[in-house]
């Protein structure tokens, strides 16, 4: 996803960032965060009970009209049973032929990926992202402020993760430029420059509340990781 210049330059942009601030940045880049497996079962079922349903209305719409114009006999009635008892064995068959072409069509990666809801995508990667800033921040105390910058490439999310006292006094503005200059940089090809724009903005954030008091400790990793 990076190359060896592009994780040089991220580096370099988190060093830079936290010589001006007691704060720490930590930038995470994944491939992807779920396969999303559950995801052609559900289009398929909602196909399954959707589209038979839509077809039996269509023929008992055709049968009615049919029968507007033709006189019931015992004959006519025979028939009719063997209709209806052959035209729920259809739809038992539909229905199951449904639910598999649907669930063998999305199950391809790139379909899948697409046609998982976007709500679904933003959950899993704000669980990833939450489960790789408790574990960077098991390294640190609450009263040293650290920021994560998380990104899942096929996804094309991006969450920005801080403790809640350093959300209430840096507010939303920051986090959001972050997240914005991330996503559309990832959008574009260009994850490296997104990070380092993200970088340089939590940076001067984090500077502006959390000044330097002494030497860097540098606590946490400044080459991102990819996953």
């Amino acid at each position: 996803m990076l190359t060896t210049s592009d994780q040089a330059r991220i580096a370099a942009a988190i060093a830079e960032a936290e010589s001006k601030t007691s704060g720490e940045i930590f930038c995470v880049l994944a491939r992807q965060v779920s396969r999303y497996r559950e995801v052609p079962l559900l289009w398929a079922a909602l196909a399954a009970f959707i589209a038979p349903p839509i077809l039996v209305l269509a023929f008992l719409q055709r049968l009615a009209l049919a029968s507007i114009f033709s006189s019931w006999t015992e004959e006519s009635a025979r028939a009719m049973e063997g209709l209806i008892l052959r035209g729920t064995t259809t739809y038992a068959i539909v229905q199951l032929g449904v639910f598999l072409c649907v669930a063998i069509i999305v199950a391809l990666p790139g379909v899948r990926r697409a046609m998982t809801p976007p709500a679904l995508k933003r959950y899993r990667v704000r669980e990833a992202a939450r489960r790789h800033f408790a574990s960077a921040g098991a390294r640190l105390s609450k009263d040293e402020p650290h920021v994560l910058i998380f990104a899942s490439f096929d996804d094309r999310k991006v969450e920005l993760v801080a403790h809640a006292n350093i959300h209430q006094i840096v507010g939303e503005g920051p986090w959001n430029q972050a997240i914005e200059a991330v996503t559309d940089a990832m959008s574009a090809g260009k994850p490296a420059d997104g990070f380092i724009k993200a970088i340089a903005i939590c940076g001067a954030a984090l500077a502006q509340h959390f000044p330097p008091t002494g030497a860097p400790k540098n606590r946490l990793p400044n080459t991102i990781l990819e996953t």
